[in-house]
């Protein structure tokens, strides 16, 4: 791709965000659009004020929801949309945070390095590789600038990481605390429950167990049944006396073996999957290898339309395979709008139905909460992104490169894939040009929201009552394409600095994008209390080790083995980290300290009253399920549950 192609690719692009975001703020001015731009201030009943007068103000693009959105301050996001939408938009600072920093060195060491070079002395043709670690000879000292460079953005990842992680963390225990009167705080999901010996029941067995195993814990418990024949679930939500209890008997192995009373922390009552909670525990390892192949399958078939994409990319490659596409260039500047415009856009269309897909194998995996779910969805998203719009697109453009060169110069291939990797970058500034700008205005105008509601104005709808357009927040959808351009900018940080500010531009739109939507339009279904950030901070890390491995590779290739083998020390340092994260932070986002449970029980005189620990049993009924108390008063066991679900 030269010069003129990304030039057009970013006029394109720009333009498009420029005319769409001047759509959305006049639209979101107009009363008959709030059910688009404000259902969840609608459904929680917050005013809203709008100029219903016929005045020029009123049709004029501005820059008030800007100025709104920067000013919403962390602790709000906090208290109206959980920790879980504050580690999205802390996710949002990070980078703009990594990326100026990585763009400091980049365009004020780096890119003047790599310019200062004439190109007539490297193996560099295209324009655009003047820009690049391509045009640096082999076997330059100067590479040894490029080295400092990556460990200095390395440290600078792993510092800017390090304080996040702990900060998440402090923020997590302190959000626990606040909703310390949360029923899933008391209440442990119990699973393989055996049939008692004398009765043959579940019921009998669950009661028998913890009053002889838990006789000072234990409070009360309900059983989950089919709908259908009133039968065999070996399931049970247990409420205990305190959070301390529940702490204890969550994490606790209860039986020799440990396929039978399996425990865990209960999930949020709005957060449970009730139908999962039916499918067989040891069935779920045959679900989830189900998921996996047919992730894999999409995958692989996946790859066919990125090839193809690449092939439009690498388009004077592309004259040699296939003369007919010389035709493009008989019309001025037409092959210079192919070339750097529609393979993103092709791609992101593509790539648009990868999040849907993923949620639906999920889905399929049997995790028993959303938020599990979710999460699951999100990590496939990321990795299918990672191989197919990653790896195959350099992989892809490399081949195109190199198919017949190979056989006639077979010494030159490892200069030639050096190049072609710096090629790629002109690709991903393309592509972050259009599924950032383009991809976030679109986000914010919901241009499908305003032409169903259109349709229903005018047809069906027409007379009715306005739909308020409510949905929960899409973590599966947004999160990984956020990390996929993190491992882009890291990966290229030191190859192509100059992609480095346009994920500057694509994090600040990012953030100023999402805090508009968290405070007007998405609501909140559940609260994780920060899960997510173990995995973006896993991602991040992970394309920190990519970009070292590359760099080790690449300085190979550019006959410089010394600093190939320097690398490697930064290399090792990096995973010694993320393993430290694993054993330092980890734990604490998917387990409550026995040390906390006790702290938030005496913030409430040494814990739940026995009507809270009813009411926690009772949050946990199922829809369309009823639910009446029997025994003696001596009895804490309550009738088992009718569940809608088999």
């Amino acid at each position: 791709m030269n010069a003129a192609s990304l030039l057009a690719s970013a006029a394109i692009n720009i333009g498009l965000a420029v005319v769409v975001l001047c759509l959305f703020s006049i639209l979101r001015k107009q009363h008959s659009n709030a059910n688009i731009y404000y259902p969840r201030r609608l459904s929680l009943h917050h005013p809203i004020s709008f100029d219903r007068s016929f005045t020029l103000q009123r049709f004029l693009p501005s820059l008030d929801w800007i100025r709104d959105a920067v000013r919403v301050t962390e602790d709000e996001i906090l208290s109206s949309s959980g920790l879980d939408a504050l580690v999205v938009i802390r996710f949002f600072k990070f980078g703009i945070k990594f990326f100026v920093v990585c763009s400091v060195v980049g365009l004020m060491v780096l890119l003047p390095l790599n310019c200062s070079v004439s190109p007539g002395l490297s193996s560099s043709s295209s324009s655009m590789n003047s820009f690049t670690i391509s045009n640096i000879p082999r076997g330059s000292n100067r590479l040894w600038v490029h080295f400092s460079s990556l460990c200095f953005i390395s440290l600078s990842g792993i510092y800017l990481l390090h304080k996040e992680y702990k900060a998440v963390l402090v923020k997590r225990v302190q959000q626990l605390r606040n909703l310390r009167h949360q029923p899933s705080q008391v209440t442990v999901l119990v699973r393989q429950i055996p049939l008692c010996d004398e009765h043959k029941a579940f019921s009998c067995s669950v009661d028998h167990f913890f009053s002889k195993y838990h006789p000072h814990a234990y409070h009360s418990y309900q059983i989950l049944y089919t709908a259908k024949h009133l039968e065999e679930l070996p399931v049970a939500f247990v409420a205990f006396r305190s959070r301390w209890d529940a702490a204890l008997a969550s994490q606790t192995q209860q039986h020799p073996n440990p396929l039978l009373w399996i425990t865990q922390m209960a999930p949020e009552p709005r957060d449970v999957l009730w139908k999962n909670l039916s499918i067989p525990y040891k069935h779920l390892v045959l679900y989830r290898t189900g998921v996996f192949v047919a992730e894999l399958l999409f995958t692989i078939f996946f790859a066919i339309p990125v090839t193809a994409v690449q092939g439009i990319a690498q388009f004077e490659k592309l004259k040699k395979w296939f003369p007919p596409a010389m035709a493009v260039q008989l019309i001025p500047g037409l092959s210079s709008v192919i070339t750097g415009y529609l393979p993103s856009v092709i791609l992101s269309g593509f790539v648009y139905i990868v999040p849907y897909v993923m949620k639906v194998m999920a889905r399929v995996a049997g995790y028993v909460s959303r938020s599990e779910q979710e999460q699951k969805a999100s990590s496939m998203v990321f990795y299918f992104l990672m191989g197919n719009v990653f790896f195959m697109s350099v992989l892809s453009g490399s081949l195109l490169d190199q198919i017949g060169k190979s056989f006639i110069n077979p010494r030159d291939v490892p200069s030639r894939l050096a190049k072609a990797v710096s090629v790629q970058g002109d690709f991903f500034m393309t592509y972050i040009l259009t599924s950032g700008l383009s991809g976030f205005s679109l986000e914010i105008l919901q241009p499908g929201l305003l032409t169903w509601d259109t349709m229903k104005l005018h047809t069906w709808g027409r007379g009715k009552k306005k739909t308020n357009y409510l949905y929960s927040f899409p973590y599966y959808r947004v999160l990984p394409f956020v990390e996929l351009f993190v491992l882009v900018g890291v990966v290229y940080a030191v190859i192509a600095p100059l992609l480095l500010p346009f994920l500057v531009v694509y994090f600040l739109l990012g953030y100023v994008v999402f805090i508009n939507q968290m405070h007007d339009v998405y609501e909140t279904t559940y609260e994780t209390c920060g899960q997510y950030w173990p995995h973006i901070h896993h991602h991040v890390v992970l394309a920190i080790i990519i970009m070292q491995i590359t760099m080790i590779g690449l300085f190979g290739l550019k006959s410089k083995p010394s600093a190939s083998i320097a690398t490697i020390p930064l290399l090792v340092v990096t995973v010694a980290y993320n393993e430290y994260c694993k054993f330092r932070f980890l734990p604490t986002f998917y387990k409550c300290s026995v040390q906390d449970a006790k702290d938030n029980d005496e913030l409430d005189n040494d814990g739940p009253n026995d009507a809270t620990c009813r009411k926690a049993l009772d949050a946990y009924r199922p829809p369309s399920c009823h639910q009446a108390y029997v025994g003696t008063e001596e009895s804490t066991s309550t009738q088992p549950l009718l569940s809608p679900t088999v």
